[in-house]
């Protein structure tokens, strides 16, 4: 039997489904592989998506991006036995189909070897391919792990150059799981290991968390897309400072873009931008549509290691920046906080978005914050000034009533 959790928007919550080897539709997958006893044999949870290159009858190249898994069978997955080892397989209707191997050695177990199949055939999610047929791609991965471990990556692995570029991330898996149980201890990935050192702005005996941190240093300018079926589908220009209190000390990270893989997935009233570091988990931008003609940002997710090694994690889906119409995009340059939480906001410089109907890879019209609209301190000015003239007036009648009434003596 083959269990599994699915959760197709991050933040909404999951929900449990066991049949053998049925169609599911997935976003995160959970598998739990029972073998013949019902025991627990291999355990895997995972995020995926994959970037296709192809050319075209006409000569160009075009990519496609494939995160939608909602006909996905899990036929071939096996527990294993001394002469065959563990695997995961996944097919995605006619068109696609995944696999991961696992071997074991005397005291630990390897994740040997992914291979990944996809068929340009399919004139739907290839158009316009000029060689149609069934291609397959192997990447070994070959990495060892204790037996009595499970393997965690949250953050971003990537596999695969030129043509065929497989992302992964949330990654937990245990094959040959002890006793039916699946372990509590974790065996990290390299990147996960690795934490971007976070310089507390505050004094670690800070009187309150108001309290005003020292002059901080603006993050770099990254550029951020998502791409799908269609080309790209979302389009994000940013330079972000995130801002995190907790036990009344203030740490301050800028996002470096050459650091930072970015991934995410468009639909028709929703799209997501989700970032991940070597000490981020993820930072989820989530935008929405709203009476289906505007656009805004709804939802901010995060989860991150802070400097002490504890995990930082805020989710907000009750949001509403970043408004702007459907079709154009939306422009802040001067420095713009998202209150996520009392204790994360998000300082945005340079900002440019648009997660919906972007054409030819480019940002439509933008429509630019009220920060920088620089017209409305005309009439702030003008009305400052008509004020200050008119206090003088007063000032200067005051004065003059007060001097021709010491002109006059009493008889």
């Amino acid at each position: 039997m083959v269990c599994f959790r699915l959760s197709p928007v991050p933040g909404s919550g999951f929900v449990l489904l066991c049949l053998i080897l049925g169609a599911v539709s997935s976003y995160a997958l959970e598998l739990n592989l029972t073998d013949s006893k019902n025991v627990t044999c291999l355990y895997a949870k995972w995020r995926m998506n994959f970037t296709i290159g192809y050319e075209t009858t006409s000569k160009t190249n075009k990519t496609v991006t494939i995160s939608d898994f909602g006909n996905a069978t899990y036929n071939g997955s096996i527990c294993g036995d001394d002469q065959i080892g563990p695997k995961i397989e996944v097919q995605f209707g006619s068109v696609f189909s995944w696999t991961a191997y696992f071997t074991k050695e005397v005291s630990t177990y390897l994740i040997e070897s992914i291979s990944f199949s996809y068929n340009t055939n399919d004139s739907t999610t290839f158009p316009d391919a000029k060689k149609k047929e069934n291609f397959t791609v192997h990447e070994p991965v070959a990495v060892r792990i204790p037996l009595d471990e499970i393997f965690r990556c949250n953050s971003i692995l990537t596999l695969g150059k030129k043509d065929v570029v497989q992302h992964y991330w949330d990654v937990h898996v245990q094959a040959f799981v002890q006793n039916g149980t699946v372990s509590t201890k974790e065996f990290l990935c390299d990147k996960d290991k690795t934490s971007t050192t976070v310089v507390p702005i505050a004094p670690t005996t800070l009187p309150s968390p108001t309290t005003t941190p020292a002059q901080k240093e603006k993050p770099e300018i990254g550029s951020y897309s998502v791409n799908n079926t269609n080309g790209t589908c979302l389009l994000a220009t940013m330079g972000l400072q995130l801002n995190m209190t907790q036990d009344k000390v203030v740490t301050v990270i800028n996002i470096k873009p050459n650091t930072t893989d970015f991934t995410g997935s468009c639909h028709s009233q929703t799209a997501l931008l989700r970032l991940n570091g070597s000490n981020i988990n993820y930072l989820d931008f989530v935008f929405a549509v709203k009476n289906e003609n505007r656009f805004y940002l709804k939802e901010v997710n995060v989860s991150m290691y802070l400097v002490n090694g504890s995990v930082f994690s805020i989710a907000n889906n009750n949001l509403s920046y970043w408004d702007a119409p459907l079709g154009s995009s939306y422009m802040c340059n001067k420095e713009q906080t998202i209150s996520v939480s009392g204790a994360f906001q998000i300082n945005t410089f340079y900002l440019r978005v648009q997660p919906f109907n972007v054409i030819e890879g480019k940002y439509s019209t933008a429509q630019e914050c009220s920060l920088d609209d620089d017209t409305i301190l005309i009439p702030i000015i003008v009305g400052a000034g008509l004020s200050g003239l008119i206090i003088v007036i007063v000032i200067a009648y005051l004065i003059g009533r007060r001097k021709s009434y010491a002109g006059y003596q009493t008889l």
